[in-house]
């Protein structure tokens, strides 16, 4: 080879050569180019790629570097990155493990000196085998200093009240005797007590100044500490966004290249397989807002009750008018909480155990297939039903009853989109899939008496799965929708495309609301920690009235500067007209604006207009209730959640509660759990097949026609919606009179 000459060390003890880098086990180890610098190891495929493209660096300075043989040994920096690496012969390997140990020694080194040699608690970076857990060690033991210091005030604390009480005491003594044979004891008393306060006093204040002394230190490197990581999280982001401009100019390189040149192409993507990111990201390029928003003119808060040009006669009244309309969108009495509670429900599950499974192992086996009709073991699951998750979208349903009361169609619509926008809240941590229901499967959720409402689901279909839900309140508002789940899995992570419509509708002004819901991905797939984005557009439209809420809910991007988990949205009358706009984020908060004002701005990225929105002050409209104590070891369940598998006697025989499997898996017996899941399944197939012969026999069909599975839903039906135009399963009634009546007998028995 043209590059067999060792490496050798160059001016400012740079060290470049190839070495072979393991891959994959498909193609092993691959030869790269390799560059020690500043002790930082990085590599390329080629000479070539040094000026513009770099395919990995590892810091020597928490590295270790281990040889396995003559020829090999690994650099890994405890855990992150693992560099399995090959020399050609065991001369050029000690070669570079002579370079490699001088760079990490001189890097360590380095490291050490721009640390704060004044401060007396200083340690040196963690070395190989310490890492982050060296770390971590050092706070812990500055902790208990502190704790020890602060026991020391508290006893000191105690002897000064106790000592000062005694004195004070024998003062009090010493003034109401008269002068005689006792004075000289008295006097002696005080004096001893007087001595123990003084002494407990410089006991205290030696500790006040120790606890002082110690917290300034500490803090002085703490917050040099702090702010070091900010100016590397500051440096890395600059890197990630250089690189991530680098990579797009790449692949429009490579794509024009592709197209001229198919062959060229194709050999590019195959060997670009064995260095790709272990987490999957949206595109890098931000998607420009279609509009921003600015203060409203002063004027606006001081104008008289004559019309402003510009505005429509609704947005042209008085700011008195305006204030009192945000005033009541933003606080309205929650009479609910009067209502009487009913029973007590449970706050705690039983903690998830901690069984190990490779999601990889069984998922690898699924890149494009439906997931919904592959069975997949407990492991993955949460123990609640795609039922009881459905019915979770009710947890914020304070948010319709204030809808219910809203004199204004759009401020109406503002609380019909934050409660779209909180059912997503649940979700943020939500790994765990729920259980697929089986056909006929129902779930029930009786708030009458807490919270004035009640809801009803049901499995209506199995392939594909589908189920459908309604809940009516007491406060004047009917929600029903049908949702049918389609998911693929795409190798790094799985879509989940909610397909079917959701619907509203308001009693006392008989306004019908409906939308559709957003696609759920699930990222890390493969390696990493599983992490949920939900991404789309949402329009919800008042079919009485024409008023739209357009809400966009913003990919997640590495290199954005937005905040994460972004929502953006715009209420709009029949006309067109912009009236409210919706800003925060899906997992915390959202808060809305009153327009006074619009105009079109200068053209923004892409060429692309955006209209600007004078607004006035953001209020709050949403924020998300905290999780209970302990929710990471429950599954990460809300309050909630926690009580949607609680048992219940009255339910009906067919009610997610009593399903087997997962009462199990909600108590630990995931093994118990598995193997009724297998048996539930096993029965479910079996029913069909039955099901499907008896309608080819009611059709008097051939025994090779297509076979159609004839199951109708036992409290719903499938109906035209006359206002919204969809077809989806109304609840038809019957099932709260059959729990009234303890008369069960037409349900099917499915566990």
């Amino acid at each position: 080879m043209s590059e067999s000459k060792p490496p050798s060390p160059t001016t400012g003890d740079t060290y470049k050569g190839w070495l072979f880098k393991w891959t994959n086990y498909i193609k092993g180890y691959q030869r790269r180019w390799f560059v020690l610098s500043n002790g930082l190891l990085s590599y390329y495929r080629s000479h070539a790629e040094m000026g513009h493209t770099c395919r990995g660096t590892i810091n020597l300075a928490t590295a270790n570097i281990v040889v396995e043989d003559s020829c090999n040994f690994v650099i890994s920096n405890g855990g992150a990155q693992t560099y399995h690496l090959k020399a050609s012969s065991e001369i050029e390997r000690q070669r570079w493990i002579t370079a490699l140990e001088l760079a990490k020694a001189k890097a360590v080194s380095m490291q050490a000196e721009s640390d704060d040699s004044g401060d007396e608690y200083l340690t040196l970076p963690p070395t190989s085998g310490q890492s982050g857990g060296s770390r971590n060690s050092e706070v812990q033991s500055t902790l208990r200093v502190f704790s020890s210091k602060v026991k020391d005030l508290s006893t000191c604390n105690d002897l000064i009240v106790k000592h000062g009480s005694a004195l004070q005491r024998s003062l009090s003594e010493l003034e109401g005797i008269h002068v005689g044979g006792d004075m000289g004891d008295k006097v002696r008393q005080v004096t001893e007590r007087a001595t123990l306060f003084r002494i407990t006093s410089n006991a205290m204040i030696n500790a006040c100044r120790d606890f002082l002394s110690l917290a300034q230190n500490h803090s002085k490197r703490w917050q040099k500490a702090l702010q070091t990581e900010r100016d590397q999280r500051i440096r890395l982001e600059e890197t990630l966004e250089q690189l991530a401009k680098q990579h797009n100019h790449l692949e429009q390189a490579f794509r024009g290249n592709s197209s001229s040149n198919p062959a060229v192409g194709n050999k590019g993507k195959g060997d670009a397989s064995d260095e790709e990111d272990d987490n999957e990201f949206f595109d890098a390029m931000e998607d420009p807002a279609e509009f921003i928003t600015v203060p409203a003119d002063p004027k606006y808060h001081r104008r008289s009750g004559s019309n402003v040009s510009g505005l429509s006669s609704e947005t042209g009244t008085d700011d008195q008018s305006a204030n009192l309309d945000e005033l009541s969108l933003a606080s309205s009495p929650e009479s609910s909480q009067s209502l009487e509670l009913s029973r007590q429900r449970r706050t705690r599950i039983p903690d998830k155990p901690n069984y190990y499974l490779n999601l990889w192992s069984i998922m690898k086996n699924c890149i494009g297939k439906e997931l919904s009709k592959i069975p997949m073991p407990v492991n993955f699951n949460e123990p609640l039903s795609m039922l009881q998750r459905l019915s979770e979208d009710l947890e914020y349903y304070e948010l319709l009853d204030k809808a219910a009361k809203c004199q204004s169609s759009l401020e109406q619509m503002c609380y019909v989109a934050a409660f779209t926008i909180s059912s997503y809240s649940t979700t943020v941590n939500r790994t765990g899939k729920p259980f697929n229901p089986l056909l006929g499967e129902t779930f029930e959720l009786d708030r009458l008496k807490e919270s004035g409402y009640r809801s009803l689901c049901e499995q209506v279909s199995h392939h594909p799965p589908a189920a459908a839900h309604h809940a009516v309140s007491q406060k004047g508002w009917t929600l029903r929708q049908e949702i049918t789940l389609s998911s693929k899995f795409r190798g790094k992570y799985i879509s989940i495309m909610p397909l079917g419509s959701i619907q509203c509708i308001f009693d006392k002004s008989n306004h019908h609301y409906s939308w559709k819901k957003v696609t759920t991905t699930v990222h890390n797939i493969i390696v990493g920690k599983l992490w949920i984005d939900q991404s789309g557009d949402i329009d919800i439209v008042n079919h009485s009235t024409g008023d739209r809420c357009h809400l966009k809910f913003a990919p997640y991007s590495y290199f954005s500067r937005d905040v994460p988990r972004k929502v953006t949205g715009v209420v709009t009358d029949q006309a067109g007209k912009a009236h409210y706009v919706l800003s925060g984020t899906w997992d915390e908060k959202m808060e809305f604006s009153r327009i006074m004002q619009s105009s079109r701005g200068e053209d923004g990225a892409e060429g692309k207009q955006r209209t600007v929105y004078q607004t006035l002050k953001a209020k709050e409209l949403w924020r998300k209730n905290l999780l209970p104590d302990g929710a990471e070891t429950m599954y990460f369940f809300s309050s909630l959640a926690l009580t949607l598998n609680e048992p219940e006697d009255s339910v009906a025989p067919t009610d997610s509660r009593r399903r087997p499997d997962q009462r199990l898996m909600e108590d630990g017996r995931w093994d118990e759990a598995n193997t009724e899941k297998q048996r539930l399944e096993e029965k479910q197939r079996i029913v069909r097949r039955e099901r499907e012969r008896e309608a080819v026999k009611a059709a008097d069909s051939p025994d090779d026609s297509p076979h159609q599975d004839n199951y109708r839903a036992l409290w719903f039906e499938k109906m035209d919606d006359p206002v919204s135009g969809e077809t989806l399963h109304v609840y038809k009634g019957g099932y709260w009179e059959a729990k009234d009546q303890g008369t069960w007998d037409m349900c099917p028995n499915i566990f």
